[in-house]
């Protein structure tokens, strides 16, 4: 999975491809390096992030979808948490729903999945962008995410979202700290015992700088492409990145290697 943010304050890339043709361009050159799914975002989710107005989120993704699904052979997911914004991009050629409140910020949500019959992200986040990252706090981290997880995907299937529609994601650093991170990463099977397909995006993220030392997500590559693999080797089925040609590639080695897409 191929990450498209198309704002001006996403945490690595923000306004890098806000521009709506070097958006489009960027995505078919994720696909050409081995993207299968193109992840749309409008609204910068990073730690401490404002709010953006459904209207703003749509007038920044419909278009670049809209565009894409006319040039593009890959999946496209749209990566919101807002209703209006998912029915209005999987009209426009979306497939899939990444949500980062896992169903639980706005009540319309599941409806709309369940509707376009859409494939749906649920990911575990504790609070929300503005507040996540104030001492996080868990009982037991992978068991506490793993009961949310459950919740969600009950609401999903009250909504009419079919099994085979729905994929986990644990949230990475969304309302962890570094060694609630490191225990994810460590456990990854256990989220696997739930019965879906996984997701990791746990590319350029803070903790990864915590770790080398840097408080620049441009140093982070390394310790990006080191997580791919690890998740990839613990059952993850999709890893979301930033840098698709050499995450793929460092994913095919191991492949060869060790046959992960045999798993």
């Amino acid at each position: 999975m191929g990450v498209l943010n198309v704002t001006p304050d996403s945490f690595y890339d923000g306004g890098r491809f806000f521009d709506r043709k070097k958006a489009v361009k960027h995505a078919l050159d994720m696909e050409y390096l081995g993207a299968d799914i193109i992840d749309v975002g409008g609204e910068s989710t990073r730690p401490g992030a404002a709010d953006v107005d459904a209207d703003e989120e749509l007038r920044r993704v419909v278009p670049v979808i809209r565009a894409i699904s006319k040039k593009a052979k890959a999946a496209i997911s749209i990566d919101t948490r807002k209703a209006k914004v998912a029915d209005a991009a999987l009209k426009a050629g979306a497939s899939i729903v990444n949500d980062i409140s896992a169903l639980r910020g706005d009540p319309g949500m599941a409806g709309v999945v369940a509707k376009h019959r859409a494939n749906i992200i649920l990911m575990h986040m504790k609070g929300d962008p503005k507040d996540m990252q104030i001492d996080p706090k868990y009982t037991y981290v992978v068991k506490d995410i793993t009961r949310s997880l459950k919740g969600s995907i009950a609401l999903a299937k009250r909504a009419g979202i079919k099994d085979d529609k729905i994929i986990i994601d644990p949230g990475i650093g969304f309302g962890k700290t570094v060694e609630h991170n490191l225990e994810i990463l460590r456990r990854l099977k256990y989220f696997k015992k739930l019965g879906y397909p996984l997701c990791v995006g746990a590319s350029r993220k803070s903790f990864m700088g915590k770790i080398l030392g840097s408080k620049d997500p441009e140093d982070r590559l390394a310790g990006s492409i080191a997580t791919a693999v690890l998740a990839a080797m613990n059952g993850a089925n999709i890893v979301r990145a930033h840098d698709v040609g050499p995450t793929c590639q460092a994913l095919k080695v191991v492949d060869s290697i060790i046959g992960i897409n045999k798993r």
